[in-house]
Formats: structure tokens, C-alpha cells, sequence
């Protein structure tokens, strides 16, 4: 079922948006709850934030079906992956009273790690905005955060294949099987999800 904001002017769009992702819990909670008090430069993103809105608009329960929540930040200053999974802990011990899963990447050290997971080769990605831009799916390549009291929502894409239920590749920037392996796993979870197939974009 299509959400009565697509097409809407983007800035009702977010708006609606940010009303949804407060009705859950978990996201309110990191949202609130500063994760990264030393670093303006970091999201909460993707799966849980559209998934939250998909949630709503299928008739579940807001978390239903969520696996986890990805939070991204950038330090261009130290891209070990001590420091990384340094952050991971200290972030999963602030929201350690949360039911639910936490991950946190810093975006600066992707390229380090990412053609040994899927087999091309990145540089170094300048923002936490600029892997953003290059997520899989137009859908899901979004992302908010709260930096001094207000919340953001940054949508390279705009949010109509969001609150569409359309599930749209991001070329060039995806890979054929990555995008499979998420509508796979998607349409399991949201059956009325709108899928693009590779071949039509």
C-alpha cells in the first residue's frame, strides 16, 4: 500500500518521516541518546529507518522484522580497526538497555575492507554523505541523525521509493548480487514491496 505522501513536496515528505521514526521506540531512544557526542559527522541509517516506515505501511508493528540498527559515523583520523571496534562497544554500552542490535562502521576505513567483501574496489569515501550516495537501493539510501537538538534527514534520492514501498537499484554504485540478496530477503519480510528488476534500470 502507497503512503498518501508520495509526490508530496520533499520537505512534508521528511517531516513525515521523522513522525514515523519516533513512534519507534528504538530508534527514539538512540536518536536521544547522543551516540556520538564528539563527532557531528554520523547517521543512523537505512534498514531501520525505512524499514520502520514499511512496517506502518504493511499494518505491522513498527519493529517487526528489523534485524538490526547500523549506526555510521566518520573519523578520517584514525581509520584502524581498534578504534572501530573500540566505538562499536562504547556505543553498544550507552543503548545497552535496548532490545535490540547494534552495529557501528566508521565510513573513513570502508575501502580498506570492502573489495575482499564484495569484490570491487573503492577509494576512500569522504563523508559519511558520500557512502550514502553509493547505498544499494534509492530506498534505503537514508539516514538521520540528531546533531545539536535537531533532527536531520539526509536523502540523496528523495523518499517517494521509500514511502512507495519501491525497491529501486542505486546504479552504478550497487552490485547485481548484493541488490538480489536484498530483494530476496525483503520481499520475504514485505511482500507488497515493488521491486525494479536489474535489468530494467
Amino acid at each position: 500500500m502507497n503512503s498518501p505522501i508520495v509526490d508530496k513536496p520533499i520537505q512534508q515528505q521528511t517531516e513525515h518521516l521523522i513522525e514515523i521514526i519516533l513512534q519507534n521506540p528504538n530508534v527514539k531512544a538512540i536518536l536521544e541518546g547522543n551516540p556520538f557526542p564528539n563527532n557531528d559527522n554520523w547517521y543512523l541509517e537505512a534498514g531501520c529507518i525505512c524499514q520502520s516506515a514499511w512496517n506502518l505501511l504493511s499494518g505491522k508493528d513498527i519493529t517487526e522484522g528489523i534485524k538490526d540498527y547500523d549506526l555510521v559515523y566518520y573519523d578520517a583520523g584514525d581509520i584502524s580497526k581498534e578504534s572501530e571496534e573500540k566505538e562499536l562497544k562504547r556505543v553498544r554500552e550507552v543503548f545497552s538497555s535496548l532490545p535490540i542490535e547494534i552495529d557501528v562502521v566508521n565510513e573513513a576505513r570502508v575501502h580498506l575492507w570492502f573489495e575482499e567483501d564484495f569484490g570491487k574496489k573503492i577509494d576512500q569515501l569522504k563523508s559519511c554523505e558520500d557512502a550514502i550516495n553509493g547505498w544499494p537501493t534509492t530506498a534505503t539510501a537514508v539516514a538521520v541523525n540528531k546533531v545539536k537538538g535537531k533532527i536531520n534527514v539526509y536523502a540523496p534520492y528523495g523518499l517517494n521509493d521509500l514511502f512507495g514501498m519501491v525497491v529501486r537499484p542505486n546504479k552504478p554504485s550497487v552490485i547485481k548480487w548484493v541488490y538480489e540478496k536484498k530483494i530476496e530477503k525483503w520481499t520475504d519480510k514485505w511482500p507488497d514491496l515493488k521491486v525494479i528488476p536489474w535489468e530494467q534500470i
